[in-house]
């Protein structure tokens, strides 16, 4: 007798838990547990980066994903409305800077403003204000770019009907960009755009190729040097579980807006 559809549907599925069971079960029983434990597990080594970890690596690590997201907003903005422009080099010096920064590594970037930026100047990177600072730089340089092309694409999404009725009430191109097209806009853009403080959030462990200060170490680095002091590797299961406590809550979060904004639409 044939099956219907939705039998073998279901059929695959308990298929694929069943052999998802099983590699988990055969993992537990293969792992040398009583190496793995206090090599990766290890109370002692956890309680020693207590609250250390946290209270300079986790803080550090959102304040410096804070200050890369709302400088590339804001820099996302102005070169969304370039790109948008009716004035031809505008649109050119949108179009370069937004590919130029969304084609380069965020790492070859941010060692570039660290180090060739004051040779460039002919300025110290210390009076430039420091690693961590250019680091921060290049960092919203990329975050600016890949900002600018979400917003833009927000903006022409908004209808065209809300602009000539904006204009029709006398309003100038200016103020209709500002009160009417942008608010709608970011309505629009405000799940990708925390997908992108997500990512941003991961790739401030990339600011130690411009180096750091022992009070300006973000979470990855914290943990990589502690890891290395101790000879164990704790802090980076540690520093893993931290991550996931911040991204996990925005990716769902992120996940219920788009869910949500499917349903009004």
């Amino acid at each position: 007798m044939a099956l219907k559809r939705t039998q073998k549907q279901k059929l695959y599925r308990y298929a694929v838990y069943a052999v998802l069971i099983a590699i988990a079960v055969w993992v537990a029983l293969t792992a040398n547990w009583a190496r793995l434990g206090p090599l990766f597990f290890n109370p002692e080594v956890a309680v020693k980066m207590l609250p250390g970890i946290i209270t300079t690596g986790l803080v550090n690590t959102l304040w410096f994903t804070a200050v890369a997201f709302l400088g590339g907003l804001l820099l996302g903005i102005v070169f969304a409305l370039m790109k948008m422009s009716v004035i031809g080099p505008f649109r050119w010096i949108a179009t370069i800077y937004i590919e130029l920064f969304r084609g380069l590594p965020a790492i070859l970037t941010i060692f570039a403003i660290a180090f060739i930026l004051p040779i460039a100047v002919g300025v110290p990177g210390k009076d430039l204000g420091g690693p961590v600072v250019l680091g921060l730089i290049g960092l919203v340089l990329v975050a600016s770019a890949y900002m600018a092309e979400t917003i833009r694409a927000g903006l022409q999404a908004v209808p065209k009907g809300q602009t000539e009725a904006a204009r029709s009430l006398g309003m100038s191109p200016m103020a209709t960009t500002f009160w009417i097209v942008i608010p709608q806009g970011f309505r629009i853009i405000i799940p990708p755009l925390t997908n992108e403080f997500v990512l941003l959030l991961k790739d401030t462990s990339l600011l130690f190729v411009a180096g750091t200060f022992i009070w300006s170490k973000e979470l990855t680095t914290f943990a990589r040097d502690a890891s290395t002091q101790n000879a164990n590797g704790t802090p980076l299961i540690m520093a893993a579980l931290l991550y996931l406590i911040v991204t996990i809550p925005l990716t769902r979060f992120t996940a219920w807006l788009e869910r949500r904004m499917a349903r009004e639409r």
